[in-house]
C-alpha cells in the first residue's frame, strides 16, 4: 500500500467519525462509560492495595529483655538478631525511652495510669524493636528469635511479641484483597470489551449497503476495511482521552479534598505516581477495542 493511499484511508477514517454522527457519539460514550467504571475500580484496587501495603509495613516485632540481661549479652544478641536475612532493621529500646512513649500513647490519662511509675520505679523492660523486609515473615522471625533462648543459658529473652494471631488475620485480608481486586478489575476489562465492541458492531451494521456497495464495484477487502480500521482507532482513542481527563479531574478533587482530612492517617495515593500507567493502559486499551470492534464487525460484511 502506498503512502499516498494510506492518507487517503486515514482521511476517510476522519470524515467517517464525523459523518456518522451520534452513531459516533454513541460508540465513544460506551468507551467512557466503560474505561470510566473500568479505571475507577483500577484506582480504588491500588489505593487499597496501598493501604494494605502500609499496615504491613507497619508490623513489628518487639523482644522484651530480662531485667538481667548485661550490655554485653544485649549487644551480642542485637548483633545476632540484626544478622538474620529477614531482619531489615533492628533498634535498641531502653526502659526509660518505652515509658516515654507510653506516656505519649495513652495521651491525657497517662498520669492516672502511670501513677507511681517514673525513671526510677520503671515496670517495663528494655527491648529491641525488629522490622523485617517481608512483612508475611514476621510469625517465622519471631519464632526465629524465641529460639535463641536456647543458645544462651542466661535466658535473655523475656517475651516476643508481635500481635499473633491479629497479624496472620491481617495477612489473609490483604491477599485476599489483592486477589479479589485483581479479579475484579480483569472481569470489567473483559466485559469492557464486548460491550464497546458490540456497540461498534451495531454502527458498521447500520452501514452495511455502503460496504455492499463498494465491494460490487470492485473494492478490495483490504481498501474497505482500512478506514473502517482508522475510524475504530480514532473512536477508541477519543473516548479513552475523555475517559482519563474525567478520571485526572475527580481523582484529583477527591485528593485534593481528602488532604485536611486523611481517613486513619491514610491519604489516596498522588495521581502523578499512577497517571502514566494508568493513561496508558486505558489509551492503549480504548485504541485496541476500537480497532478489534472495527475489524471484527466488518469482516461478515466483506464476505459477498
Amino acid at each position: 500500500m502506498s503512502f499516498k493511499t494510506f492518507l487517503r484511508h486515514v482521511r476517510e477514517g476522519f470524515k467517517n467519525v464525523f459523518r456518522n454522527g451520534w452513531m459516533s457519539v454513541a460508540s465513544i460514550t460506551s468507551i467512557v462509560v466503560s474505561l470510566l467504571v473500568l479505571g475507577v475500580f483500577i484506582l480504588l484496587v491500588l489505593n487499597v492495595n496501598s493501604l494494605a501495603d502500609k499496615a504491613d509495613s507497619q508490623v513489628q516485632i518487639t523482644v522484651h529483655l530480662t531485667l538481667e540481661t548485661n550490655q554485653a549479652l544485649r549487644e551480642t544478641l542485637q548483633n545476632e538478631i540484626g544478622s538474620m536475612p529477614e531482619v531489615s532493621k533492628i533498634e535498641f529500646v531502653p526502659k526509660d525511652q518505652g515509658l516515654e512513649e507510653l506516656r505519649k500513647d495513652l495521651g491525657p490519662d497517662a498520669d492516672n495510669i502511670l501513677e507511681g511509675f517514673d525513671k526510677d520505679n520503671n515496670p517495663l523492660n528494655d527491648a529491641f524493636r525488629v522490622e523485617v523486609v517481608k512483612a508475611t515473615t514476621v510469625p517465622f522471625v519471631a519464632d526465629k528469635i524465641k529460639a535463641l533462648n536456647d543458645t544462651h543459658p542466661e535466658k535473655p529473652i523475656y517475651k516476643v511479641k508481635y500481635g499473633e494471631g491479629a497479624v496472620e488475620t491481617l495477612f489473609k485480608i490483604t491477599r485476599t484483597v489483592r486477589n479479589v481486586g485483581f479479579v475484579f478489575v480483569a472481569g470489567l476489562g473483559v466485559m469492557s470489551m464486548f460491550l464497546i465492541s458490540n456497540t461498534i458492531r451495531v454502527t458498521i451494521l447500520a452501514r452495511r449497503k455502503e460496504i455492499g456497495i463498494m465491494k460490487l464495484v470492485g473494492a478490495t477487502n483490504a481498501f474497505i476495511r482500512w478506514p473502517f480500521f482508522i475510524e475504530g482507532a480514532l473512536i477508541g482513542l477519543l473516548g479513552s482521552l475523555i475517559t482519563v481527563g474525567g478520571l485526572y479531574a475527580g481523582y484529583s478533587g477527591l485528593n485534593t479534598s481528602m488532604k485536611g482530612d486523611p481517613l486513619m492517617g491514610w491519604r489516596l495515593l498522588p495521581f502523578t505516581d499512577i497517571w502514566m500507567q494508568l493513561s496508558g493502559l486505558l489509551l492503549g486499551l480504548g485504541v485496541l477495542i476500537g480497532i478489534w470492534g472495527s475489524t471484527v464487525s466488518i469482516r461478515k460484511f466483506l464476505k459477498i
